[in-house]
């Protein structure tokens, strides 16, 4: 199989895992990740991207601290994903807008105005650029046999924060969870909902 049909069946075959085993990650395969996320794209090569990397061994449960922040004990007999807290290796990917702006205040770059503030881009690029960055990862992780999921923080975000010591200005784009996918896994309600059609969403053109 040639390179280009390896991506495209990377694609094809991309899905969220959401039941995990408790099995460690070897540290080679995150770094392989870690590597994948970083190498997104950058308008104007900001290059603000930055991970909090959270994992289990013997002396700290850092992956533990971080569902006790998010999902305390008292709340996990409802929570309908049991297994995805056994994942090993947490990863939060975290942007930062402010980044974004002095760049584009930058002699190259000032004449587009986006370096005046956050509220001068009507597009915030930060997002799009660490969306792409998750999808890398996404796509990566079954070539190296693991399962990944990605979700968000929303209310937990200051507290994940606080907890993990992340500077103030620092967005979390979500959270990722890497592991070795269990049998148990299941897809979630969301994904029987009936998919529009091509000929619904590709407007050739004109709308």
């Amino acid at each position: 199989m040639n390179q280009d049909n390896e991506v495209l069946s990377a694609i094809a075959r991309r899905h969220m895992v959401r039941a995990f085993l408790d099995t460690p990650v070897d540290d080679e395969l995150v770094e392989q990740l870690i590597n994948t996320l970083l190498a997104g794209p950058s308008a104007g090569n900001t290059r603000s991207l930055e991970l909090l990397v959270l994992s289990k061994d013997d002396a700290n449960d850092e992956v533990e601290s971080y569902w006790d922040t998010t999902l305390p004990a008292s709340a996990r007999s409802a929570f309908p994903w049991p297994d995805l807290l056994k994942a090993p290796v947490l990863l939060i990917p975290y942007v930062d807008p402010a980044a974004y702006v002095q760049r584009y205040s930058e002699s190259d770059k000032a004449s587009t105005g986006l370096g005046e503030s956050v509220d001068a881009w009507d597009v915030p690029y930060w997002w799009v650029d660490g969306g792409a960055a998750v999808e890398n990862l996404l796509l990566a992780a079954p070539t190296l046999g693991l399962g990944a999921a990605f979700f968000g923080q929303f209310e937990h975000e200051p507290a994940v924060r606080k907890r993990f010591g992340v500077p103030v200005g620092r967005r979390a784009v979500g959270t990722i969870a890497i592991g070795y996918p269990a049998v148990s896994d299941r897809p979630s309600q969301s994904a029987s909902r009936p998919r529009r059609s091509k000929e619904q969403l590709v407007h050739r053109g004109s709308w």
